[in-house]
């Protein structure tokens, strides 16, 4: 009987992690200053169901992400929403984001942004909002590669910006 139950423990409850569904809410958005070109890039990673169901939610219950059917103004809809979510202000003065594009990697889609004609960054303060207005209980990690420093941040609804100086 005990070993059963130790069966069961090891092998079966483990299987029913990887179901497709998960029950966590997080994202990860890698922002890197390549001072070669003068631009900040940014990649945000989402999981494509989450985003899907806010963009529903927000926009129109029709929104398809990731398939055959998906929405002809689904590159709109998500640069609108990550424009509104996701902060930046370099040097004390806010930027524009530029939405570049999107693309699909299993149950993930990584969106692509820009911020061009960056000379220098002396600070950077970062504001990422992303989904929390779906889910309480989503986390934003956020990870820095500026002018060779690399740094990680956690935000949640309750903390949700960061600044670093480079002086």
């Amino acid at each position: 009987m005990k070993l059963n139950r130790l069966f069961l423990l090891l092998f079966i409850i483990p299987l029913c992690a990887f179901t497709g569904v998960h029950k966590y809410y997080v994202s990860v958005t890698q922002i890197d200053y390549v001072e070669d070109k003068q631009a900040v890039q940014i990649i945000s990673r989402i999981f494509i169901d989450d985003f899907e169901r806010l963009l529903r939610e927000r926009y129109d219950e029709n929104i398809t992400l990731a398939g055959d059917n998906e929405t002809e103004n689904v590159d709109l809809y998500i640069a609108r929403y990550l424009s509104d979510k996701l902060k930046i202000k370099i040097n004390g003065k806010p930027v524009e984001l530029q939405f570049i594009g999107k693309a699909y990697d299993a149950d993930i889609m990584k969106c692509y942004i820009e911020i061009e004609q960056v000379n220098a960054i002396k600070s950077i303060e970062i504001s990422n909002r992303v989904l929390f207005d779906l889910f309480e209980d989503q986390q934003n990690i956020v990870k820095t590669n500026i002018n060779s420093k690399q740094k990680s941040f956690m935000f949640y609804p309750q903390k949700d910006h960061a600044v670093l100086k480079f002086d």
